[in-house]
């Protein structure tokens, strides 16, 4: 008895476990969640972060040029017939094996600050790249906000059509009940039956929209398209609050947007690469040097110093100081001179671009709060006085004062002061997440 009291337990335990597992698969995801998601999951996420690896591996190389050279080298030799006798520098007729072995390494001294200049781009690049990393981030994490609202729309859009169609069924059985008193005609019923048809069609259109909004927004978080994905409704501001004026925001962003900072840093290795160029026409100065030694075997008979020997006594070092003069190479070094500083020109136009592109979109943000905000207000109370109109109207049909087209009409208008309200207010959260966004507040939590 008392092992099958422990096994249900087991049993209801693992019961409870199970449901809590599933009920936590299925919590809705706001939409920090899925920004987050989508940053860690996005393709282009994704690039960025293999070109932010590459231009980091670039340093490491552009590091590794200002260290020697160091290599090793074995050669091997068989000669057979006429040769000379290394022995007595004479030639014989004798069959012989030849090895050598060698350590060389090479250092560049000086190269006209080529290498620093390389370094320094290498640099910029790899700032380049965490910054370009940040910045698409953020653009996906925007775009699935967006997404995110879209979707909060479409299923908002299809609560109220519901909502509407069921009032439609409602009203229908009501004035078929009334048509058989006699209190309501036969074309009453039949236009309450092409209402109720209508909003039929109006709700399967929704759920359709709904549907493609969906897989919208996991195409861009790179969600499987075949799992499910619920999300929450998104808060809604209740007021608008402060606004920050737009030039103090201009002035932060421009320091702190990634996209800037991105932009600015592709100046600088565009300046640095030109540097580097010019340095081409200085002169450069090499040093080498290296060890040598080698073992020599006559195969036909033997006699020959042994290999640890020879290995010793034919060793010999040499060390040689070279400097290049550039004179002229074939207009090379001015052709990539000129084309760098048409690069360093178009970073710059670049630059000047993205500023201008924010100062634009900063601007209409700043707009977009400030107007979404009073049209959510204008519409709150549009939506209370179709509500009130449409339950008049109601009240009329019911007392034989209104026909069926105007409470059909009614119903309509404040269907779409509804919807509109909703748009409205969708839409004042998103103009006012990326105002915030570009006053420095961060789109999620990591």
């Amino acid at each position: 008895m008392h092992m099958h009291d422990n096994m249900k337990k087991t049993i209801l335990a693992l019961t409870v476990l199970a449901a809590g597992i599933q009920l936590h698969a299925s919590e809705p995801w706001n939409v920090e969640r899925c920004m987050q998601y989508a940053a860690d999951h996005s393709h282009s996420v994704r690039l960025q972060k293999f070109a932010l690896d590459d231009s980091h591996a670039a340093k490491t190389q552009a590091i590794g040029a200002f260290l020697p050279n160091v290599f090793g080298s074995v050669s091997g030799q068989m000669n057979f017939g006429r040769a000379i006798d290394p022995e007595t520098n004479t030639y014989t007729d004798v069959s012989t094996l030849y090895n050598g072995y060698g350590l060389q390494t090479s250092l560049t001294i000086f190269d006209g600050l080529q290498r620093y200049n390389e370094l320094r781009m290498a640099k910029a690049n790899e700032a380049m790249g965490r910054s370009g990393l940040e910045a698409e981030k953020d653009d996906v994490a925007l775009k699935v906000y967006k997404a995110y609202m879209d979707l909060a729309y479409c299923l908002g859009a299809t609560e109220q059509v519901a909502r509407k169609r069921d009032e439609s069924l409602a009203l229908l059985h009501q004035t078929e009940v009334m048509a058989e008193v006699g209190q309501k005609s036969d074309a009453d019923v039949a236009q309450m039956r092409a209402t109720l048809a209508s909003d039929d069609y109006e709700l399967t259109h929704m759920q359709t929209q709904t549907t493609k909004a969906r897989l919208a927004l996991k195409q861009l978080m790179n969600y499987p398209a075949d799992s499910s994905l619920t999300i929450a409704r998104p808060a809604i501001p209740e007021r608008l609050g402060d606004i920050e004026n737009s030039d103090k925001t201009i002035a932060y962003a421009t320091l702190a947007n990634p996209r800037i900072a991105k932009a600015k840093q592709a100046v600088d290795a565009a300046r640095y690469n030109l540097h580097g160029a010019r340095g081409a026409l200085l002169p450069s100065l090499s040093l080498s040097g290296g060890i040598s030694t080698s073992f020599y075997r006559n195969l036909d008979h033997g006699g020959h110093t042994s290999f640890s020997e020879q290995f010793k006594n034919n060793a010999g070092e040499y060390v040689s100081l070279s400097l290049s003069i550039p004179i002229f190479n074939r207009f090379a070094t001015s052709s990539t001179i000129r084309r760098r500083k048409i690069a360093l020109e178009q970073a710059k136009e670049n630059l000047r671009y993205e500023q201008s592109e924010l100062r634009r979109v900063i601007v209409e943000a700043t707009a977009d709060v400030e107007n979404s905000d009073k049209e959510v207000e204008k519409m709150r109370v549009q939506v209370e006085s179709d509500s009130i109109a449409a339950h008049l109207t109601m009240r009329k049909y019911e007392e034989g004062l209104a026909s069926s087209i105007d409470v059909k009409t009614a119903a309509i208008t404040l269907l779409q002061s509804r919807v509109k309200l909703l748009q409205s207010e969708l839409t004042l959260a998103y103009n006012r997440r990326l105002l915030n966004y570009y006053n420095g507040e961060r789109l999620w939590n990591e």
